[in-house]
This record gives C-alpha cells, sequence and structure tokens, in this order.
C-alpha cells in the first residue's frame, strides 16, 4: 500500500530518478517533472500529499511554483531541493511557505527522513486568522490592534501580530521553539541556541496583559513550547 504520493520536480535527470527510485523503494507513489511549469500542474492534482521542489528550474523558477502552491493548495506540504544553500535562499524559502529546504548533495536516507517527518506534522497548514477573541481580548489582525474589556485599546507590534497569528492559527496545539523560529521568523532552527523565542512570547503576553505568573492567553506547556489558551471566537480568512 502506497503511504502517499509525492510530486518531484527536479530538472536534473539523474538527480530526479535517484529521488523518484527512492520514493518507490520506501512505498511512496512518485510524479516526475521536469520543468516548473509542468511541475506546477502536477503538485496542483487533490491526490497530491508531498511535492520535493527544485529551486532552479527551467520555466518557472521554484519560489515561483511556490508562491502558486501557497495561493492554490496552501495545506500541502513542500521541501525545497537546491544547491543554493545560502541563509537568504532558505529564510526566502521558508518565508515563502516551504516546510523544510534540503540542500545538495544530500543522501536518500536524509530526504526520506525529512519526508517523514514533513508529512508527520502537516495534517493541514493553519489557515489565515483576521481576528481573535480570548480572555476578554479581542484582537484584529489587520489593524494590529488589541481591545480589552475596559473598552482601551493597545497597539501590537509586527512580530507581536505575527507570533500570536500563527499560535491563533494552531490553536489546541503546543508549538515547539523550532516551529515557531520556523514559521514566524522563517530560520532555520537547525543547530541554533537562541532565546528569540522566550523573549518574543514575553513581550506579547505584556502587550495582552497577560500575567506572566500564571498567563490566560499565551500558555507554557512544559518539556515542548507554547500554545494558545481556548478562545471565544476566531475569523479566518
Amino acid at each position: 500500500m502506497s503511504l502517499a504520493r509525492i510530486t518531484v520536480i527536479e530538472d536534473d535527470a539523474a538527480i530526479r530518478r535517484g529521488i523518484v527510485d527512492a520514493l518507490r523503494f520506501s512505498g511512496y507513489t512518485p510524479v516526475e517533472a521536469e520543468n516548473g511549469e509542468a511541475g506546477l500542474q502536477a503538485a496542483l492534482r487533490p491526490d497530491t500529499n508531498l511535492v520535493l521542489l527544485d529551486v532552479l528550474l527551467p520555466r518557472m523558477d521554484g519560489f515561483t511554483v511556490l508562491a502558486h502552491l501557497r495561493s492554490a493548495r496552501p495545506a500541502l506540504p513542500v521541501i525545497m531541493l537546491t544547491a543554493r544553500g545560502t541563509e537568504e535562499d532558505r529564510v526566502r524559502g521558508l518565508r515563502g511557505g516551504a516546510d523544510d529546504y534540503v540542500v545538495k548533495p544530500f543522501s536518500a536516507r536524509e530526504l526520506l527522513a525529512r519526508v517523514d517527518a514533513v508529512l508527520r506534522r502537516s495534517p493541514g497548514r493553519p489557515a489565515h486568522v483576521s481576528s481573535l477573541s480570548v480572555a476578554g481580548r479581542v484582537v484584529d489582525f489587520e489593524r494590529r490592534e488589541v481591545a480589552f474589556a475596559d473598552q482601551s485599546r493597545a497597539a501590537l507590534s509586527e512580530m507581536e501580530c505575527r507570533l500570536l497569528q500563527y499560535l491563533a492559527s494552531c490553536r489546541g496545539r503546543a508549538l515547539t521553539r523550532d516551529e515557531l523560529l520556523s514559521r514566524v521568523w522563517g530560520v532555520d532552527p537547525r543547530g541554533i541556541h537562541t532565546r528569540t523565542v522566550d523573549m518574543n512570547i514575553a513581550r506579547l503576553r505584556e502587550a495582552l496583559r497577560d500575567d506572566p505568573e500564571a498567563p490566560q492567553i499565551v500558555l507554557t506547556v512544559r518539556g515542548k513550547g507554547y500554545m494558545l489558551a481556548a478562545s471565544d471566537g476566531v475569523s479566518s480568512a
């Protein structure tokens, strides 16, 4: 029984054949394409479960393909494959919505592990959230503003909005610091040791007037990370 249908968009025939063979041997159903236009059409099939996407492609580059995929199928997992391993390229891919970024040359074992990990953690991409009501606060993400029960209002910074919006889009699920670094900051968390997430969570709690000693909105999940408390209402675009 096939594990998943995976579209491989890669213009190098030898690399593409190696990826396809490894996927098929592992039980996946691979579909291959040698250029961006053909790959996009194949990836848009409703039975596609994941896309392996090269950056340097003829007819349509990988970043353009990714943008079309995110517009048409926002929940579809995508792993970028490229020889361009600069931080700028990785950040661009992750901010564009890629779920992972693998730099060539890579082993079949590494790639299959990445595929398995992305499929396990990607039951569906969070929807865009436009507003949130929680613990007596109403957040308008478009205006970057929070309204309190006493009728007062406060502005939120761009980063505070992005962080809270992602938490809201994943409500009911504890988010690791690595996932937040990847999804909110667009940074590859591997090998990075930073307090960025914790410091920004503290600032967000302060902006929301959330008691840091006993938070009611942004909860700490021991050994995991953070999650948003049960909300009264969420509006998604």
